[in-house]
């Protein structure tokens, strides 16, 4: 698998992104990773980076993007904090992957059994923890499927409040980010939401959160 520089990452479209990150998850569901040289991407890097792609996920161990899209050294940013949340610091994050490193594709991904999710249904307040379970908070008070049991021993409320969330932190990027938002209107690049399943390793990509120009949902 040869190493990300500058001439393939032009050459590579929003939509073409997301298909390498559609392709990269089947390999790894079947347990069919890439053979890469890593230490020569070591190398091939010392000098610049080129992803082409930029991954908003969870803390969670079972989470690394690199793994679940089978991606190798330079490949991809991966932005990590408890519940795939939204803030300026994120934002400005994506910002520079996508305006200034020329990143093509940004993806919130979710995953189902979340701990972050659980502890904010939960009310769950510690210090620091608390402000950062406090965003999760909209995500909660949008479902409005479940009346009783909305906690976290409720497991359907719990994925349906992920769910939630995702889609909401998608569209909290193109309303709070005039640079990324202006990005995805001139074609630049995408942005789409998707949920990993901690029990299967595969990533649902979410139609109704893909937002690549020409293939809007």
């Amino acid at each position: 698998m040869k190493t990300l520089n500058k001439e393939i990452q032009q050459s590579i479209s929003p939509q073409i992104a997301l298909n390498l990150l559609r392709e990269g998850n089947v390999r790894f569901v079947h347990n069919l990773k890439v053979n890469r040289d890593l230490l020569k991407q070591v190398n091939d890097t010392s000098n610049g980076q080129w992803p082409f792609a930029t991954v908003l996920s969870c803390i969670d161990s079972r989470t690394s993007a690199e793994l679940i899209f089978d991606q190798g050294l330079g490949d991809i940013f991966s932005i990590r904090i408890a519940g795939n949340i939204i803030n300026s610091d994120i934002l400005g994050s994506m910002e520079f992957a996508c305006k200034i490193a020329n990143s093509k594709l940004i993806v919130v991904l979710g995953h189902t059994k979340c701990g972050a999710v659980k502890g904010a249904c939960d009310c769950v307040e510690m210090e620091n923890l608390t402000g950062l379970l406090s965003k999760l908070q909209p995500a909660i008070n949008q479902e409005t499927e479940t009346i009783e049991n909305r906690t976290a021993s409720n497991a359907q409320f719990i994925e349906n409040v992920s769910a939630i969330n995702v889609n909401s932190s998608v569209q909290a990027i193109l309303e709070q980010s005039s640079i990324l938002n202006n990005m995805v209107e001139n074609g630049e690049i995408g942005i789409v939401g998707a949920m990993y399943n901690v029990e299967t390793g595969k990533v649902e990509f979410y139609n109704h959160s893909i937002y690549i120009k020409d293939s809007l949902n």
